[in-house]
This record gives C-alpha cells, structure tokens and sequence, in this order.
C-alpha cells in the first residue's frame, strides 16, 4: 500500500499522469465489481435494457451489466453449468472449447512451462506473451513481468461464468488487451460449502474446496485448490534417452474475501491469496516453479439510482525460477540423450502495484437512453532476470552470470458512452489515451575470467489513443446485427525488453529496442435464434497487426525478438446450439484464421509466411445430457488443424482431434459422483518441435470422484 500511495504522490508531484505513459504490461482497468453487479445465470435484464428471458448478464464487452445478445461485440459465456460438466483440471484445458481461445503451446499447463502459457483470440500473434489480457473480476493475472498466465492459480470451484470477447479491446482496458479479454466472474457470496476430491491415471489427485457465509451486512468466502500429477512423458519413444522422465507438476492455490455493505450507498471489499506451483518439464535439470501473492482492496459508491464510482487497489509479489538443461550423449554408448547437464538457473522477482477509479452511470436520456463509462488507472511494474550459466566449453570470455529488468509506470484515461437509439439500434464509442515509461532498465554481464560490463539503457516514454466503435441492430425479436471498428497496441514487457530465455538448444535473446504492436480491425457478425432453444452465430474480421514482437531466427540455434513490419489476420468464427430435448443439447463451434507475414523489411523471406503456433481451423463439437433423476453425460470432439512451429514454416505441427467425456450421477441433495476421460481415445499429437526436440501432447488422462454440497 505504501508503494501505491508513493508512486501516485510522485505521479501528482512531477506531472507524471502525463508523462508515465502506460503501456507494456496489463491495464488497470476494470469495471465496477462484477461479483456483486451481475445477476445470476437466467435473471432477466436489468430495468431500462431488453427483456431477453433467459440469457446470462455480461460485463466484459460494455463495462456494465447487460444481455450478451444488447452488446455490439461477439461474447462466448462459458456458464457454471459447463464448468462443472467439463473434464478439464484446468481453465486453459476448459477455454478451448471456444475456437476463438488459443494457447501458445497445445500442451496442458500442468506439463508446459509457465513461460509459454500465453494466451491469444483470433489468432493474434500468438506468443509465450499474451495478446490478451485475462482478468478475475477486473483485476489483471496475466504475469506483470512476462505476460504469461499461470492457469493453475486459477481455482474453478469460485467461477459464476467465463466471458471470451475477441476483438481490439485496448479502448477500454489498455495495453494487454491487444486481441481481446478473457474474465472470470466470481459467484456471489452465499451461505454454502462446496468440496471436491479426485484422483486417476497418471498418478494424480486433486483437491477443491470452497467455503461461504454472509452475516447481515457482512460476506466471506475462502476457496483452495491443490492437484499433484506424475504426468507422462513428453518426448517420443523413438526418440527417449536415458534422461527422460515423466514430467510431473503440483500446485496449490488458496484465496479469501471478505465484503462489507458499510451503508446503503457503500460497499467495501478485500481479496488476497497465495499461489505455488512446481514442475518438471521430463528431465533432472528442467524445472520451473512460481510463488506468488496477490492482495485486492476497493469499494464501489452508488451516487445515484443508476450511477456509481468504483475504486480498486491490487498489488502482487512473486518470483518465478527455472533451469534449464544441456542435454549430451551416452559417452560410453553415444546413444542420444544418454546424459545432461545444468546448462542454466534464473530467478524472476517481480512486483506490481495498481490503482483504477471508474464512474458508471446509465439512464442519461439525450435522443435515446445513455450509458456512460469514464475511468483512469495507474500501475507501476519492477522486476528483475537473474541468470546463472553454466556454458561448456568456457573460456576467459564467456559469460557466466547476467543481470536484467526495469521498472514500468503505466496510467491511463478512458471514456465510453453506449447510446441505445432505441430497442432496436445501439452505437458504442469509446476512446482511451495510454502512456507508459520505461525506466531504470540495465543490463550487467560477468565473464568467466572475471570482467564485468554494466549497460544501462534510456528511459523510454511513449503515448498510445485506442478508438472503437460499434453499433448493434435488432430488426427482428430473433436476429442480431453486429459491427465494430478498433485500433488496440500492446507494448512490450519487461521480459521481451531484458529476458533472454533458451528451449532445448535454441536460444532467444531479449531486445530493448522493441516497439509497442498495433493492431487495426473490422468485425461484423449477425445472431439468430433464443438463448432458451437454439442460436447461430456468425463473425467475420480483419486485422492487421504492425510492428508484430516476434522470436526471429538470425542464425542457426539463435533468435532474438524483433518487430517483424507487419501481418494480416483475417478469418471467420461460426457458433450454433441447439435444444433437442429439455435435458438434451447439443453445440458447434468452428474458426477459421488466415495469419501471415505481409511485410518484414530485415526478414524479407518470411513474407506470405504462416504465423507460427496457431493453426487456420479449429472445430469443437459437443452433446449434454443433463437429468437430475439420471444424471449428466457429456462428450465433447475436439479438432485443431495443421500449424508451424517457426517463422520459417519449416517445422509442421500436423492436425489432431481428441474426445473428451464426462459422467457424473447425483446421490441425494448432496454427493455426486464424477467420471471423466481426456483423450478418450489415446489419440498422440505433437505440441513442439524446438531445438531439435519433439514433444508430445497429453495422452489419454482419467480420472473421477465425488462433489460434495452443503446450502
């Protein structure tokens, strides 16, 4: 609290909101509290919006409260309903059941290194580093550092629903928000008790559980989670040497909230929590583990019947380490993979502070009714790359320890007004101006033999504006017409900036001349049918993304981040679901991106070329049977087609499809019992091919037990 406090009296102090631009990392940003503003799943709308009778509130798309079919932005809602039927033990294993959502990697991150787990929408550049930004109730929990996600951090037992809103979104949230947003809703805080314990093959078991009571004005929840896997082996048989191991993970997550209706007019709220995770990605000497704390304090004052002021406060502590291994051959046998060796050892402390203040209100009547959103956050990032190596063969000039990092000062300013001409036609605007600094960044090598060099680099300041507009249509009580234009950026992280990092044999140095990406887009779309019995959806877009941070390849095992000029990513989502039977449903859900490098003036040759790690189609088909009498089944397909590892599309990814089920069958008003498969059918797929090693994708995982619930 006391950083937040002194960076803000040094922004004020220096003129500094004007002059600490925001950037490379997360906005701030985040519309009053959802936990408390959404209704639950099925209420109507609120007074003042359509009545569509049975469908879920969204906050992510417009800031405030409304019917995803009242936005003019393609929202995807995964419910609690499709959560708890998911045999996911994860969210990044949950989310790409929506085509739109990709991963850096198409491994599960209970095996991938936290570094890779980035997430990306429509194709977006996908990257270690996120072109999306993902939020818990409008609180960033991409890594400030890196802009990762550690997924396993997230606890699924305390999610109402996920909203996936693709498209530009820096207008409202800032720099990360580059391709899109991707938030957790919380559950409301009630009198239960909810737990869940499994354990299945290979060698896991997990446990979950969450906790809640309300006294009068006042509402508390505690949730965990913890999960221990042996995992599998990732390398091929053809290929496996005597170093291979399963690669095996843990992780634990606990997290508390306390709220507090102070005065009719007042609520106050606090969260924090504590996350651990350690893995081992198949071998003695490749390794990575995280610790990090999170503490959330805010309160939200209704200064009208529909108006209200939001403040939060969020700060996170954590450090991140990893080593990394050189792998040798037998010296006896010469057989590959025969031996290794700690080739490196990183340690990653990092902190981040931040502030958002928003005012909401709706009802304002000028020529139709009007939803004003205005707003502004600061945010200050420090953190540090801290590298041991451990090179062979040495000599007097190899570097054996490297020093890196900075510190990042972000604010920003909003303004949206959502202008409901009537029933029928809506238009959104909105802009933001973002400024960032980067600052105290340096650079300090020591070689073998002793000498040491110190490299201090400038302060860097830069302003970015994001427009976006939109305009909704409903002709017809069943169809929905859909539009919107935007121009997001996202800059550069600390970790591109002064992280260097290496993957098998190859290795990726960082680059503190990056700058910030830009992407302008089209999107239009139309919506038919009830959110009760059936819809079809379909969006079209265009994008094209400059000045792309991209790993290029400048000699054999080297790469280095570079901006790449520019590429195009254009394509189409189409969605359907239908309901056979009341306890019947049945959905389809498919994207098709086209992403390729249109300009590289220094990389000439990878004009016309693929992006890498997202492939041009993804499909997913699923059917649910849901009967309290009988209990629930549910099998889901899944299709990811052919895509490159590289920026020279000579390494392939072929395509692959697995099924996954789900079985569960209620025991009275309590117990259930829980039955799922992965994989069903052992299906094997590649998820890498780096540095001359190929790895593999999770195979067939099953595992079940019982849910507990107590109101």
């Amino acid at each position: 609290m006391k950083c937040i406090v002194g960076y803000i009296l040094l922004a004020v102090c220096s003129g500094a909101v004007g002059a600490v631009p925001i950037a490379a990392a997360q906005a701030a940003n985040s519309p009053p509290a959802p936990q408390e503003t959404a209704p639950e799943r099925g209420a109507t709308a609120e007074p003042g919006l359509p009545d569509q009778i049975g469908e879920p509130v969204v906050i992510t798309a417009t800031g405030e409260p409304r019917p995803p079919s009242d936005v003019p932005a393609a929202v995807t809602i995964i419910s609690r309903s499709e959560i708890e039927r998911s045999p996911a033990k994860t969210l990044d294993e949950l989310l790409p059941s929506v085509p739109s959502f990709g991963l850096f990697r198409r491994s599960s991150s209970l095996v991938a290194d936290p570094t890779s787990q980035g997430l990306n929408l429509r194709g977006i550049g996908p990257s270690g580093v996120s072109r999306g930004l993902m939020l818990v109730d409008g609180v960033p929990v991409n890594d400030p550092f890196g802009g990762w996600i550690y997924w396993s951090s997230l606890p699924r037992l305390g999610i109402k629903q996920l909203e996936i809103v693709p498209g530009g979104a820096s207008a409202l949230y800032g720099s990360s928000a580059l391709g899109g947003v991707v938030q957790i809703v919380s559950r409301r805080i009630a009198d239960e008790m909810e737990a869940q314990a499994e354990a299945g093959a290979p060698g896991t078991v997990s446990f979950a559980g969450l906790a809640g009571h309300r006294w009068g004005g006042i509402a508390a929840a505690l949730e965990g989670e913890f999960l221990a896997t042996d995992g599998y082996f990732v390398v091929p048989e053809a290929t496996r040497g005597a170093i291979d191991r399963h690669a095996s993970a843990n992780h634990g997550t606990v997290s508390g909230r306390v709220e507090l209706a102070a005065l009719p007019w007042l609520t106050l709220f606090a969260r924090g929590g504590f996350f651990a995770e350690r893995q081992n990605g198949g071998t003695e000497f490749t390794t990575g583990s995280v610790n990090r704390g999170e503490v959330v304090l805010g309160g939200t004052l209704r200064t009208g019947e529909l108006s209200s002021l939001d403040l939060r406060l969020f700060g996170h502590a954590q450090r991140f380490e990893q080593e990394r291994t050189r792998i040798l051959t037998d010296p006896i046998t010469g057989a590959p993979r025969g031996e290794e060796a700690l080739a490196a050892r990183q340690g990653v402390p990092t902190q981040d502070q931040g502030l958002s203040l928003s005012w909401a209100t709706r009802g304002l009547a000028a020529l139709g009714m009007h939803g004003l959103l205005l707003g502004a956050d600061l945010r200050q990032i420090m953190g540090r790359s801290n590298e041991d190596l451990l090179p062979a063969p040495v000599i007097p000039t190899t570097v054996i320890r490297r020093d890196a990092g900075g510190t990042q000062r972000q604010a920003g300013v909003f303004a949206q007004d959502v202008y409901d001409v009537s029933e029928s036609v809506q238009f959104l605007a909105t802009a933001r101006l973002d400024l960032w600094r980067n600052l105290d960044g340096d650079r300090f090598e020591r070689q073998s033999a002793g000498a040491t060099s110190d490299t201090l680099f400038p302060d860097r300041t830069a302003h970015h504006i994001s427009p976006r507009v939109g305009l909704r249509v409903r002709p017809a009580r069943l169809l929905v017409l859909r539009a919107s234009a935007y121009e997001s950026f996202r800059a550069p992280t600390l970790n591109e900036l002064y992280r260097p990092f290496q993957v098998g044999t190859v290795r990726t140095d960082a680059n503190e001349n990056l700058t910030p990406e830009t992407l302008r887009g089209l999107e239009a779309g139309v919506e038919l049918g009830s959110a009760r019995e059936w819809s079809i959806r379909a969006t079209g877009f265009l994008n094209r993304l400059d000045d792309p941070v991209t790993n290029v390849t400048v000699a054999p095992g080297r790469q280095q981040r570079q901006n790449l000029g520019q590429a195009r990513i254009r394509g189409a989502e189409l969605a359907a679901r239908w309901r056979l039977h009341p306890a019947l449903d049945a959905a389809a859900a498919c994207s098709f991106v086209d992403a390729r490098v249109t300009e590289a003036a220094t990389q000439p040759q990878l004009v016309g070329k693929q992006l890498p790690q997202d492939p041009r189609f993804r499909a997913t088909v699923s059917l649910t049977f849901d009967d309290a009498r009988i209990g629930t089944a549910y099998v889901q397909l899944r299709y990811q087609g052919r895509q490159f590892e590289d920026d020279q599309n000579q390494l392939p990814l072929d395509s692959f499809f697995v099924v996954d089920v789900f079985l569960s069958r209620r025991l009275g008003d309590h117990v259930e019992l829980l039955l799922a498969a992965d994989n069903l059918l052992g299906r094997s797929y590649l998820v890498g091919r780096q540095g001359g090693i190929d790895t593999l994708g999770q195979p067939l995982f099953v595992h079940g037990g019982v849910r507990l619930r107590l109101e």
